[in-house]
């Protein structure tokens, strides 16, 4: 197979049409057998399969740099760039990263997995390379979904202002785009995007403008003629106004004409965007099939992932709660940045379709949005990945926060996630949500606790509140053991020797070091803070009577939570010692999360340590 003697993109020159066909089979059949084991992004990636071989086709990378806007795409970069083979450990511990990773290939330029950045690291190296007088094309592939996010138009806005050589590609798989291109428009794109007949085209005006007065109406003539015939045939005219060439839209699946449209693209100076239409999904029939993100990240055995919330999950809980409060509170509105399936709003959605706002990947729009709709009367919560609500902190701050707005803040993915790696774990949202003045932060630590969470929470209209959780499954609380208001819960009361605080899922870990520990002749106190802004008064007092507390958090120990007890414990005058565990600040690979907190001393087994030593 040729996939087999893939080394690296040299290895795609001089191949037929017919070996890159059979090659991008190949490709699409490895992507689903690691996807199948492994889990990972499916979707997009069987769309990106022939558009990735003619980019490394036309462009030498590394020479020339082929940079991926949420590089959850970039699975057929990987292969063609000689790591087929590593595929067999994807997302593993120790293997293959699930986006460009700089230590893994020279290939890979960026790590973002976080959208709409492409454009602004393409201005940055064009730039660079300018001043150096390096002749490097730079490509950026940009899905239509990362173009929903201002950072992407202030980017292109730039790219346009400087006249940077840069070739965006613009992949759009949307599904709801289905344009009619008829044979008139098909030859008209093909006129303009032949870079000898607009250099023709551009002397015949220059000569037609020196002829007095018959010059220049025929100048103005064949400009208003240009100008109906773009807003008629082509959606060029606002990447035009930008200063940036648009040429498309292309079939993002026929490797021959994207060929040519980047070797046009490339022969133009200044920007040129390149537009394809691919199929988002292709070639894996239950992909195609799925309405509403085309498996975009699959579970090993390639489960469906679909719009609703896997059981037992703290997502289930929260999609369950929030549509009995969508019935009390006709003034509740949910509002999400791209992603009603992921974070579990689908089922509210389904049921108030005018009270879920879909802001499209523009987390800073979302948070002003709501103190926009908080102002006007309305409870505004926004359901959003702990790791991306990091880009709008500055408007929870300042837009919600100093304004004092009611605004529920719902955090999905919150402290270590897995296989995503660095970009995607969520382990800063305790150390900046607690600096904001007024914020009421919650850390549950079963499905139930968050069904609770979310009904106090529509109690506090003072300011605004954040409900933090975890990926996966919820623990499930008896009946009875379950708090309320801002009240932590005691869940074991030992002889005043230690005092374990385990906050959200790290509870469950706290109460096995407690076990391990009572093994020993320790016995523990444990508690459940439930709460970690402000903290309940009354745990606060108990604690400080210890002779040591060790607090365990999924963020970073650092300014988190842990922080926040020692504070407390310290304006109290308390004698006990205090431990704070946490995440070290340092970007943490992929993995399994009960590696990484076993890693770090996050599990029973490194608490139960942590309290010896202190002892």
């Amino acid at each position: 197979m040729l996939l087999d003697a893939l080394s690296g993109p040299d290895d795609l020159r001089g191949r037929s049409l017919e070996e890159l066909d059979d090659l991008a089979d190949q490709i699409r059949e490895l992507i689903i057998d690691s996807v199948n084991d492994h889990g990972g992004h499916l979707g997009s990636n069987l769309g990106a399969v022939e558009l990735s071989i003619a980019l490394h086709r036309v462009f030498r990378s590394p020479h020339d740099l082929i940079l991926w806007d949420t590089g959850h795409q970039a699975y057929v970069h990987k292969i063609l760039t000689g790591r087929a083979r590593d595929f067999t450990n994807l997302r593993e511990g120790g293997g293959l990263s699930g986006y460009p990773n700089r230590s893994e290939s020279e290939h890979d330029w960026i790590e973002n997995s976080h959208a709409s950045t492409v454009l602004s690291y393409a201005h940055g190296l064009a730039t660079a390379f300018e001043a150096a007088d390096a002749r490097r094309r730079i490509v950026a592939v940009i899905g239509d979904g990362a173009m929903t996010g201002g950072m992407a138009f202030e980017g292109l806005n730039n790219l346009g202002h400087a006249g940077s050589d840069v070739t965006i590609v613009l992949n759009d798989n949307g599904r709801s785009y289905a344009p009619t291109v008829s044979r008139l428009s098909e030859s008209l794109v093909k006129i303009r995007n032949n870079p000898i007949y607009m250099r023709r085209q551009a002397k015949i005006e220059e000569i037609a403008e020196r002829i007095p007065w018959v010059g220049e109406q025929i100048g103005r003539g064949v400009r208003m003629s240009k100008a109906a015939v773009r807003e008629m045939w082509e959606p060029s005219a606002f990447f035009e106004d930008l200063g940036v060439r648009y040429m498309g839209p292309f079939d993002g699946h026929d490797i021959a004409s994207m060929e040519e449209a980047f070797e046009n693209a490339a022969e133009f100076d200044g920007p040129v965007v390149v537009h394809v239409l691919t199929q988002k999904g292709k070639g894996f029939a239950p992909a195609e099939q799925d309405e509403i993100k085309a498996m975009h990240d699959a579970k090993p055995g390639l489960a469906d992932n679909g719009g609703a919330a896997k059981t037992g999950s703290y997502t289930a809980a929260f999609s369950e709660t929030l549509v009995k409060l969508g019935d009390q509170h006709p003034e509740l509105v949910a509002i999400t940045a791209a992603m009603p399936d992921s974070t579990g709003l689908l089922p509210f959605r389904d049921r108030f379709p005018d009270r879920c706002i879909d802001v499209g990947i523009a987390e800073q729009h979302a948070v002003t949005a709501a103190a926009g709709m908080a102002m006007g009367g309305l409870r505004p919560l926004v359901a959003v990945y702990s790791t991306f609500l990091t880009r709008a902190i500055d408007q929870v701050n300042l837009d919600v926060g100093l304004h004092g707005l009611p605004v529920i803040f719902c955090l999905d993915r919150a402290g270590i996630t897995g296989p995503d790696g660095a970009s995607h774990h969520g382990v800063l949202d305790l150390v900046l949500l607690t600096k904001v003045p007024g914020m009421t932060v919650f850390a549950p630590s079963s499905y139930q606790e968050l069904q609770q969470m979310l009904e106090d929470a529509m109690d506090i209209t003072t300011g605004p509140v954040a409900i933090r959780w975890s990926r996966g499954a919820a623990a499930h609380a008896e009946h009875g053991d379950v708090g309320s208001g801002l009240s932590a819960r005691k869940i074991r009361a030992g002889d005043g020797s230690v005092a374990l605080l385990g906050f959200g899922q790290m509870l469950p870990a706290a109460e096995k070091a407690a076990a391990i520990l009572a093994t020993e002749g320790i016995d523990a106190t444990v508690y459940d803070p439930r709460v970690v802004l402000p903290l309940d008064p009354a745990m606060i007092d108990d604690i400080a009577g210890h002779g040591c507390v060790v607090s365990v958090e999924d963020g970073l120990r650092m300014g988190g939570a842990g922080a926040e007890v020692r504070d407390a414990l310290g304006e109290r005058g308390a004698s006990c010692r205090v431990r704070v565990l946490g995440v070290p600040t340092e970007y943490i690979p992929h993995d399994d999360p009960d590696v990484i907190h076993a890693r770090f001393g996050l599990d029973g087994e490194g608490i139960a340590a942590s309290v010896r030593a202190l002892l």
